[in-house]
Parts: C-alpha cells; structure tokens; sequence
C-alpha cells in the first residue's frame, strides 16, 4: 500500500491531461440563413458568448459581401473606413482580440435593410457556462499563406476553429503514463 503513494501524484497529474485546455467555438453568422438580408442579425448575436479564439463563419451568396467597419461605419452604413474585407460566399473572420466588432454588407441598401453585425468579444473564453457556437472541429484554423499560423481574415474555403486540447497535452500524457508504468512496483 504504502509503494503506491509516491505514484498518486502522477496518477492525478495523468487525469489532469484528460481536461480540455481551451474551448474556441466556429459561429455560422445568421445561422441556416447565413449572411444574408432575410436573416435577424440583430438578434442573431443575443445569447451567444463570443471570446478570443472563436471564429465568425460568414457564408453568402455573390449578391453580397462582408466590410469589418468601425462603429460609425456600422451606424451609418458607410464603408468609407475599411478595416478587413471578404468577398466570394465564403469568409472567416478569427476573433483576435477583446471588444466590439462591427460588420457590414458592401451593399449600402443591404445594410440599411438590416444586413449588419455587431458583436462584442471576450477577453477569456467562457465563463463555465456552455458555448453556443456550432460543432467545432479539432483542426487549427488555416492561414491564408498555408502556415498554419493564426489569420486575421481566411477568404473562401471552410475554416474551423482550434478547440479541445492543448497540441502538448498528449505529449504530456505519454510521459506521465511512461513514468507510471517505470515507477509502478514490479516493473
């Protein structure tokens, strides 16, 4: 009995490595709609948790286009101030940083007709309450330069966001399961 005490200590350390580290969510703006004028954008966001890490899914028709603006350029529909630009049906948008994002179509009259974002963003993933984005995948979100890095803006092809565990956890796991099965009595 006593041979096995200095063994809990890695015993509780290898159900540690069993714990997600990180919780990023990919959200399908405007949902089944997608980004499109006869979706509710404004209420779209309502109820969701957006964080750093989470990726915004923009999918659309090529009547259509997405503008990152800054609050006046959502206010009045204006694209005068650009700061990120997708066009093509299909835009990903990595949420980078803390605080609001404002997203409009490209098309004045669309985004006067409601086709308009606004989404305010985390500093920490979560607050232990459950993620309301879509299904994420265990894949990294591709860069537009195939680096595998972190974009600021992906345009065409599906992106999905980084989620579950930590890229070092199985690393982790080998080696405290190796010490295990090294230190255990009669091996």
């Amino acid at each position: 009995m006593s041979a096995a005490l200095p063994l809990l200590p890695l015993c509780a350390l290898a159900v540690l490595c069993l714990v997600p580290t990180s919780s990023a969510a990919v959200y399908n703006v405007g949902d089944s709609a997608g980004w499109d004028i006869s979706a509710d954008l404004d209420k779209w966001p309502v109820g969701k948790n957006f964080a750093v890490g989470d990726v915004l899914s923009f999918q659309y028709s090529s009547y259509h286009s997405v503008k990152e603006v800054d609050k006046s350029g959502f206010d009045n529909c204006s694209t005068a101030n650009i700061l990120r630009s997708g066009a093509g049906g299909n835009t990903t948008i990595p949420l980078t940083t803390a605080g609001d994002r404002y997203f409009i179509c490209g098309v004045p009259s669309h985004c006067f007709g409601g086709m308009r974002l606004h989404v305010s963003v985390s500093a920490a993933p979560g607050t232990g309450e459950p993620r309301s984005g879509n299904q994420p995948t265990d894949s990294p979100v591709p860069s537009s330069d195939g680096s595998g890095g972190d974009p600021s803006v992906v345009f065409g092809g599906f992106s999905r966001a980084a989620r579950g565990y930590s890229k070092h956890v199985g690393w982790w796991c080998g080696i405290v399961g190796a010490a295990i099965w090294l230190l255990a009595p009669g091996s």
